[in-house]
């Protein structure tokens, strides 16, 4: 059977997400989409002019993807609200990452706001993706809300510091039953292959892509290591061990007792 995963009403394949900001030019993202096979895509909605097809970064993301616009800029539930609403009546559609991002230093979420702006979409008929920061409680009343999916951050946005929240988001895995998908801070393959490892259902990678010397070769690379970090999940881990064992047996060599 196919590894599939499903969000909403959608079954996707390519469990690698990308943002699209900080590319140093909008026509190199269908070349990185095309490369890394993403299938889901975010985009902020400020990044999104209509009026001039140069700077519109919808003309470069193919048909096949699934659009997420993203509430970027949003202070509070009212804004991410109303950013979503502006976002579907521009034909972005219905899916939607909130981001409630009061703090202008560390760019962390705010849960509360987040939650409340959730609450409402979800009622809306929006699927709902809700970027926190990783916390049990939060978690489950995001899915209690109606919540598509659960993003906690793998560490502070554009940060690739890797992914320093390991140990709170495996108790999201072990305990939320909607998508777990790590979103921020990722900075290297390993980051999403040890992400995936844990039992994560995807992860949504933007700047370490974006700013890298070779967009298409580090997108590609991340969606080979969020494969491998899956299948290795999939097969199981073998159980770590305290002494060293041997691979082949040691007695009864060269007639020893």
């Amino acid at each position: 059977m196919e590894d599939l995963l499903r969000i909403g009403d959608k079954n996707i394949k390519n469990r690698f997400f990308l943002g699209t900001g900080k590319f140093s030019d909008k026509r190199i993202v269908r070349e990185v989409l095309e490369a890394s096979g993403a299938e889901v895509v975010t985009v902020a909605l400020r990044r999104v002019d209509a009026s001039s097809s140069d700077e519109n970064i919808l003309d470069h993301i193919p048909g096949r993807c699934i659009l997420m616009a993203n509430t970027s800029g949003a202070r509070n539930a009212d804004e991410a609200v109303r950013i979503a609403h502006i976002a579907k009546a521009g034909g972005g559609g219905t899916w939607i990452k909130i981001e409630v991002i009061p703090d202008n230093k560390y760019l962390l979420p705010d849960n509360a706001e987040t939650l409340k702006a959730t609450e409402i979409l979800v009622k809306e008929g929006f699927t709902v993706l809700p970027y926190v920061m990783p916390d049990l409680i939060t978690a489950k009343r995001l899915e209690e809300a109606g919540a598509a999916a659960v993003m906690p951050l793998g560490s502070p946005i554009g940060s690739n510091r890797g992914f320093k929240t390991e140990e709170i988001v495996r108790i999201l895995v072990d305990e939320i039953k909607v998508p777990i998908i790590v979103d921020a801070g990722l900075g290297r393959p390993s980051d999403v292959a040890q992400c995936m490892e844990l039992g994560c259902d995807a992860v949504l990678v933007n700047t370490a892509v974006a700013i890298s010397r070779d967009p298409v070769k580090t997108a590609r690379a991340f969606s080979l290591a969020v494969q491998a970090g899956r299948l290795s999940y999939l097969a199981g881990h073998a159980p770590s061990g305290e002494y060293a064992e041997a691979s082949s047996p040691l007695t009864g060599f060269l007639r020893e007792e």
